[in-house]
């Protein structure tokens, strides 16, 4: 009676129901005997129907579980997932608006709507308000060489491959100024050090240690005092050993400041370096093998053809 009743079923019956039927008739506990009975009535064309569309959709829905895990990025924050990806890889700069100069290697900045502090790549400069370390000599000078650069001129910054933040959540970038490179033009006036160089963010390592290797050979700024500009950083005892502040208290010092005063006289040294006045760049890296930054005395606009500050560089 069953089978003839599935074979006057109505053709427009869902499959998935004529199958629901058979099964609720059919008692749990004995499976076999219902499946055995499908197939032998193989001539009713409704019953194959059913196992083949019910089995299409069992394959069919799985799919939807695999679509929730696209949405396993609930840990990765939308500003820091865009600071990841633009202009990764590249040498692009971006234009910044400058909000104040914090010392010699750190500014404040607006980037990406908010306020965002900015630490130079690569270099480290003299502290001027550090918490353990206080102030440090040319500490000031640096900050204020900083300020005249970062204050006239449009605004730049340029990532490396890198982390693009720091422990302390500070951008970590390579700032410009009308094209120049600030961290650049610091080292080579002997107010800053090549420091931090944590691969994969050593873009321009090779080219600010001929610019630290120049101030060093001139002893300018922090190169001035033998053993204060260490790889360690700056060393504070060699400060200590030599009081300048102290000696500016005594009345007897300043006596010799005034034979120092003629030193000053000393300046015709500069005729006798304009006298090594050079053609070209070919004739002044005989004597400077590395170029001359724009604070030496050979150094000349003509020859700085990238103007970044720095004549006859390689």
């Amino acid at each position: 009676m069953f089978i003839v009743a599935a074979v006057i079923v109505p053709d427009d019956i869902e499959p998935e129901v004529e199958k629901d039927e058979l099964v609720k008739q059919t008692p749990i506990d004995e499976p076999s005997e219902t499946l055995k009975e499908a197939p032998e009535k193989e001539s009713v064309e409704g019953i194959e129907k059913p196992e083949e569309e019910s089995s299409k959709e069992t394959e069919e829905k799985p799919v939807p579980v695999v679509v929730p895990p696209k949405n396993d990025s609930s840990n990765v924050t939308p500003e820091k997932l865009k600071d990841s990806t633009e202009t990764s890889g590249t040498t692009a700069r971006i234009p910044v608006e400058l909000v104040k100069v914090i010392d010699g290697d750190t500014i404040k900045i607006v980037y990406n709507g908010k306020e965002q502090n900015v630490r130079y790549l690569l270099i480290d400069t003299p502290e001027t308000n550090h918490p353990r370390l206080g102030k440090q000599p040319f500490g000031d000078e640096a900050k204020a060489k900083n300020k005249e650069l970062i204050e006239n001129g449009t605004l730049e910054i340029e990532f490396d491959v890198g982390e693009r933040f720091d422990k302390y959540d500070r951008l970590l970038a390579y700032v410009y100024v009308d094209g120049k490179s600030i961290q650049k033009i610091l080292l080579s006036e002997g107010l800053a050090r090549v420091a931090y160089v944590y691969p994969p963010n050593t873009r321009y390592v090779d080219p600010y240690e001929k610019a630290q290797a120049i101030a060093k050979e001139e002893k300018l700024g922090i190169w001035s005092v033998e053993d204060y500009a260490t790889d360690a950083g700056f060393n504070a005892q060699v400060v200590k050993e030599k009081p300048v502040e102290p000696a500016s208290e005594k009345p007897a010092p300043a006596p010799t400041k005034q034979p120092v005063a003629p030193a000053p006289a000393a300046k015709p040294t500069p005729p006798v370096q304009k006298t090594e006045w050079f053609q070209n760049c070919t004739e002044l890296r005989k004597t400077y093998p590395n170029g001359v930054p724009s604070s030496h005395p050979a150094y000349q606009p003509k020859m700085d053809r990238d103007k970044d500050g720095f004549a006859c560089e390689r």
